[in-house]
């Protein structure tokens, strides 16, 4: 009824302009003896990895979708970012909104205009001030919203060449990986028929 896909960081998830390889378009290779195409029900960014779900029919798919628009979801992400934030675990509740410019299109933090935006988080480690690993959890899915977050609790993911500033590149020179670092670790949602669906997805090797 569903599967379930590790995804590589870089793959899109959804085509768009001047994205022309994307899992959306080799969803029919996953049809194997179903007689509808899969389907997606939620989305990762591009250079986000980890697991994401696929239903194998029209029912499963509305059956998936529902646990979504109910937030029985639970989505669980770990990032690597710049620093430690402080305090090591709260929540980070700030509104966001899209913005159009010169350079596209851009996530911002926006408490008057900005759409409801909900993220749980707390330090499962770190080394020295430099570095810590967080488990982020976001109570609303907006888009980018893990990386403005990271951002507003002044600890931008690693990689983040679009929302984090030096600091989440100048740790880099000390030997990480290039790469966003955010994963998709493990989503758990109720099915109709009262089972409990739940995936771990293994860490890219960045």
């Amino acid at each position: 009824e569903v599967i379930a896909l590790n995804k590589a960081p870089g793959l899109a998830v959804q085509g768009g302009t001047g994205t022309f390889r994307h899992l959306d378009g080799m969803l029919d290779i996953l049809r194997f003896d179903a007689p509808d195409r899969p389907r997606l029900v939620h989305r990762l960014d591009r250079d986000t990895s980890g697991v994401i779900l696929i239903a194998r029919t029209v029912r499963v798919a509305a059956d998936l979708a529902a646990a979504f628009k109910a937030k029985t979801a639970r989505k669980v992400y770990w990032a690597a970012v710049a620093g430690v934030p402080n305090p090591r675990r709260g929540v980070i509740d700030l509104p966001l909104d899209k913005q159009i410019g010169p350079r596209g299109e851009r996530i911002v933090a926006d408490e008057e205009e900005g759409k409801a935006a909900i993220t749980t988080y707390r330090t499962v480690d770190h080394a020295s001030k430099k570095v810590a690993w967080l488990a982020m959890e976001p109570l609303t899915g907006r888009t980018h919203q893990l990386r403005v977050h990271a951002v507003a609790l002044g600890t931008p993911i690693l990689g983040d060449t679009k929302y984090g500033s030096r600091d989440a590149l100048a740790v880099g020179a000390d030997g990480i990986a290039k790469g966003l670092h955010l994963h998709a670790r493990a989503i758990r949602l109720p099915r109709s028929s009262g089972r409990m669906l739940e995936v771990v997805a293994p860490m890219p090797a960045h």
